[in-house]
Parts: structure tokens; sequence; C-alpha cells
């Protein structure tokens, strides 16, 4: 029942090995902003090309293989069947059809007699059609998928992969801490218009040191239902819908009593937060390391511009 811990999604695993580990926490950040805003309004083959750098960045990044072996094959299984559910599903025509069919889709002419009856020409408005399927008495499809399926089938997948791993990677290499400090370095011009930077960045520590927190919780819950050999087949819908319910609730208290000592904790040490530059760990810098990475990041953003649209 420890599978949860065997997941780090969202945590800081601490090594020394990895060149990510030694990258500056702000060209980190840079990189994965970059990889979430480059999505919108961008081609199928930019969109492939993220997937398909993401995963090279997990192989040479130097993190052990055991933080990926089964995290990141269920991510890749989830974004398919995503991918899968939205290729599948009718997607509706616009009132205008010829803004969605070129003109010159379907040509029809008469032929002189003897000549081969006219055919289709043009590209294929539907990709797949599969079925019907009869599954018992009840039949199933025909399953169609056209081409603006396709092309949300692929968005969606594409999207949810870029999304959950470029911020995995992001948060299982840098510290809270230095996370913290890079993101007040950003929005440090901010406070010349009062906005309080300081206690922005520390209510962001905080709350990314209650995630660990958070998956505990529910880890000891799933362990005292296990323990209890409790079978939701045999309890009915009823019963166990009641059952999840009763779960959610006494992890919701759970968390809220977390949160109570916690602020009770920081009371008591005199309710001052601590500016994150005091807060940043030591390091060693990588100037060849950060170079190469903010040329690279200019060159990515200079990619997008030229070859990433629509």
């Amino acid at each position: 029942m420890d599978w949860l811990r065997q997941l780090p999604i969202g945590q800081y695993v601490d090594g020394q090995t990895g060149w990510l580990r030694r990258l500056d926490a702000r060209l980190k950040l840079g990189w994965t902003v970059a990889f979430l805003i480059t999505p919108i309004l961008a081609g199928p083959l930019w969109r492939l090309a993220l997937v398909a750098l993401l995963l090279l960045i997990t192989a040479v990044c130097g993190l052990p293989w055991r933080l990926w072996r089964r995290n990141l094959p269920v991510l890749l299984a989830l974004c398919l069947l995503v991918g899968l559910l939205a290729s599948l599903v009718p997607v509706g025509v616009v009132a205008s059809a010829g803004a969605m069919r070129s003109p010159q889709e379907l040509q029809l002419a008469p032929v002189p007699q003897g000549q081969p009856a006219p055919r289709r020409q043009g590209l294929s408005w539907e990709v797949l059609r599969w079925g019907p399927i009869q599954l018992g008495p009840l039949p199933i499809g025909p399953l169609v998928v056209n081409r603006r399926s396709a092309k949300l089938g692929l968005n969606s997948a594409t999207l949810l992969f870029t999304l959950l791993h470029s911020a995995n990677l992001l948060l299982l290499s840098t510290p809270p801490e230095e996370l913290v400090w890079a993101l007040s370095w950003g929005i440090t011009p901010l406070g010349a218009l009062g906005l309080p930077v300081e206690r922005l960045g520390f209510t962001l520590l905080l709350s990314l040191r209650f995630l660990p927190l958070v998956q505990e919780e529910f880890q000891n819950l799933l362990r005292s239902i296990a323990t209890r050999a409790v079978n939701l087949r045999s309890l009915g819908w009823k019963s166990g819908f009641g059952l999840v319910l009763a779960v959610a609730e006494r992890l919701l208290a759970n968390l809220l009593l977390r949160s109570e000592q916690g602020a009770e904790a920081l009371m008591a040490r005199g309710g001052h937060w601590v500016p994150p530059a005091q807060m940043r760990l030591a390091r060693r810098a990588a100037r060849s390391l950060n170079l190469v990475a903010a040329s690279a990041l200019f060159l990515f953003l200079g990619l997008r511009w030229q070859y990433g649209a629509l």
C-alpha cells in the first residue's frame, strides 16, 4: 500500500547526479513556462515535437531511472487514453460547410457514354470508421474518426503530457527554496506596485511543503481501508458511495487539522516570514551549463515563432 510513496510526482528528490539539478532554477522555470505557453495556437507537428523533446530531456537529464519507471508509463497511457477518447467523440460541424470542407473535395461531373463513372476527388473527410460493434444485445457504433476529431485527440494527448511532465521535471529537480527564490526573482519588479513579493514567496513555500502532507494523509486512509479488508462490491453502490464520501470527508478534516497545526507553529515562532533570498541553498554555479540552457531557450522560442504556427 506504499505505491504513492513510490511515485514521486510533484516532490523534490535529493541527489547529486544529473545536470538538471545543477541548472539555475530561473532557467528551469523559464523552460517550463515555455513548454506551457508555446503549444497555444501551435500546429500538431510542434506539439509532437514538444513531447519528443521532453522525452529526450528525461532520457539524458541524468536523474535515476527509478524516478520514471513507474509514473512515466502511467502518464503515457493516460495521455493515449485521453487522446483516443477525444478522437472518438463526435465533433459537430459549423453551419457553414464551406468553412469546413474544401470545394474541391467532391467533384462529380457528367462524363461521356462509355467512360468510367466519376469518383470523388480530394482528401477523405473520414480518417477511420470502426463498427458498428455488437456487444450482446447492444450495438455500439459506428465509431468514426474524422480529421477534426483526430486533431482534437492529438491536441488533448500532447497538451496533457506537456503540462504534467514539464511541471514534474521542474519539481523533481528543484528544491522548494530554489523554486520560490526563482519565482520571487521573476516578480520582483511588481514590488514597486505595492505587491508583497516576500510574503507571496513564503506562502508559496508553505504550499509546496504542504503537498507531501496531502500525499501522506491520503496514503494513510488507503492503508486503513486495506487493513479492514473492505469489499466495495459486497457493499453495493449506495454503501460504496457513502464510504467514498466518508473517506473524502476524513481526508479534508485531516488536512484542515494539519493546516491549523502549521499555522499555530508559525505563530508560536513570532509569525515572521523569511525572505526567499535567505532560504536559498548554497550551490555551485554552473555558468557554462546555464549559458547553454539560456541560448537553447532563445533558439527554442525562435523556432516556435518560425515553424510552430498553425
